[in-house]
């Protein structure tokens, strides 16, 4: 018999938050919930994700100390994504109708009718650091699109994603599995699945793209980030502004894929910049206990991770430090200051809070180090121009260019994100995100065949 998963607090290692069951996926019951959820109307599919949403939301408080004891998530943050996990799953149900609609033209050159139809069962491998909205921003297009869906999430963040689930299986077709790669694999390789949507590593991404290639099914993949700010040299470095750079590199203790990881700095403000980031980090930095009112960076996710981080060296101590937290997986926020630009903290996607600023003197020279390497994830350009920050965006080689921010601050419901090169296919957000969990299926009669149509010989190529 296998052993359940247990989770302990990466605060607190010798206590044990909670454990789950290994499973078998569920993915028959999800393809037999299929043909009953597919052929209900998008309407009422929609109600049901309204509904949804109000289910969860009287138990945000609980679910929030449990994401941040199982996670070491500040619990200012594990209250932020569960409520805009909810904040995505309403938006879903009001505007899926509008992308999953059928289009039918009947011109001179015939009637085509576009349907957009579901896939079938969606398996959805989903990582530890956002455990809930990474599982949200599959879960409720997949059905909204009248897809059924099986979770499989990290065995470093199981339990509350777990609740989650189970507080929306009783009205909605989401399942959950629990286990390790071999368990991810035996779902993505299922004959019965027909969509993957993955988040994670490259590592994993390999193994669960090698999996779905045994049945050629499609996948979606949001994987890692490097991801470059460019300070112009008109850039704003005013209390706000720097406050908001410093949270979007040491959010979540630096464990976020679209969190600015390399910071590029114009020569012309350098001394002020510096001097303007430690200010900024001194106010809104302070390390300690995810518990603890006004705490804003925990522990990073595990001992190996926390050696990794440590591994790169440390800089200018950032912040403020509380005492006591010698047993937890803690490291300290640092500043590095113009590391050798092929250093592994530069080159590596550091995941963790230690960040560095490199100083440049030109354009040229700094797109072409924002562009090296092979992740494409984010970026931001901060000027006080805005057009010639775009004109700046427009040669970044990254899925989504912020403007005078960066990580969660920039995003919007409406906008497409997703990786180029190395950081992954497919998108998650907007009507792109919608959009990825149906297939396009089309019906046609072409004019030369319909009534009175003049016809074409019996292996013609169409004229238009």
């Amino acid at each position: 018999m296998t052993e359940p998963i247990s989770r302990e607090n990466p605060a607190r290692p010798s206590e044990i938050v909670g454990s789950v069951p290994v499973g078998v996926p569920p993915v028959e019951a999800a393809d037999a919930a299929f043909g009953r959820w597919s052929r209900t109307p998008i309407q009422d599919r929609l109600r049901l994700l309204e509904a949804a949403a109000d289910t969860l939301e009287p138990h945000l408080g609980e679910l929030a100390v449990l994401l941040a004891r199982e996670t070491g998530k500040v619990l200012a943050d594990c209250r932020g994504e569960l409520a805009f996990s909810l904040t995505f799953l309403r938006w879903v149900a009001s505007r899926a109708a509008a992308v999953l609609a059928d289009a039918e033209v009947d011109d001179a050159a015939g009637r085509m009718l576009l349907l957009r139809k579901p896939f079938g069962v969606v398996a959805a491998i989903t990582p530890w650091n956002a455990p809930i909205i990474l599982a949200m921003l599959k879960i409720a297009p997949a059905l909204a699109a009248g897809n059924t869906i099986v979770v499989k999430p990290s065995p470093l963040a199981p339990l509350t994603i777990d609740r989650v689930v189970r507080l929306l299986a009783p009205s909605l077709p989401v399942f959950i599995v629990h286990g390790g790669a071999d368990v991810g694999a035996a779902l993505v390789g299922h004959p019965l699945v027909r969509k993957v949507a993955f988040t994670g590593g490259s590592e994993a991404a390999r193994h669960v793209l090698a999996a779905a290639a045994t049945q050629i099914t499609p996948t979606v993949m949001e994987l890692g980030g490097n991801d470059a700010a460019i300070f112009l040299p008109d850039a704003d470095l005013s209390p706000s502004a720097m406050q908001r750079l410093v949270m979007a590199s040491f959010a979540t203790s630096g464990q976020v894929c679209m969190a600015a990881k390399r910071l590029y700095v114009h020569s012309s403000i350098r001394e002020r910049f510096v001097e303007s980031y430690l200010e900024a980090a001194s106010v809104v930095l302070r390390t300690g206990d995810p518990l603890a009112e006004g705490v804003t960076m925990g522990p990073l996710i595990s001992a190996q991770a926390a050696r990794r981080v440590r591994s790169f060296g440390a800089g200018l101590p950032l912040g403020r430090v509380d005492d006591g937290l010698a047993d937890g997986y803690f490291v300290a926020p640092s500043l590095v200051l113009d590391p050798p630009p092929g250093s592994p903290l530069v080159t590596q996607e550091q995941f963790g809070p230690t960040v560095p600023m490199l100083t440049y003197s030109g354009l040229e020279e700094v797109i072409a180090q924002a562009n090296a390497g092979e992740l494409g994830l984010g970026a931001s350009i901060w000027s006080a121009d805005e057009e010639h920050a775009f004109a700046v965006a427009r040669r970044i080689e990254a899925g989504f260019v912020f403007v005078n921010t960066h990580n969660r601050t920039g995003l919007a419901l409406r906008a497409p994100f997703g990786g180029v090169k190395r950081s992954g296919f497919g998108r998650e957000y907007g009507d792109e995100g919608i959009a990825e969990y149906a297939q396009t299926c089309v019906v046609h009669a072409p004019a030369a065949f319909r009534a009175g149509g003049a016809g074409l010989a019996a292996n013609a190529y169409p004229a238009v």
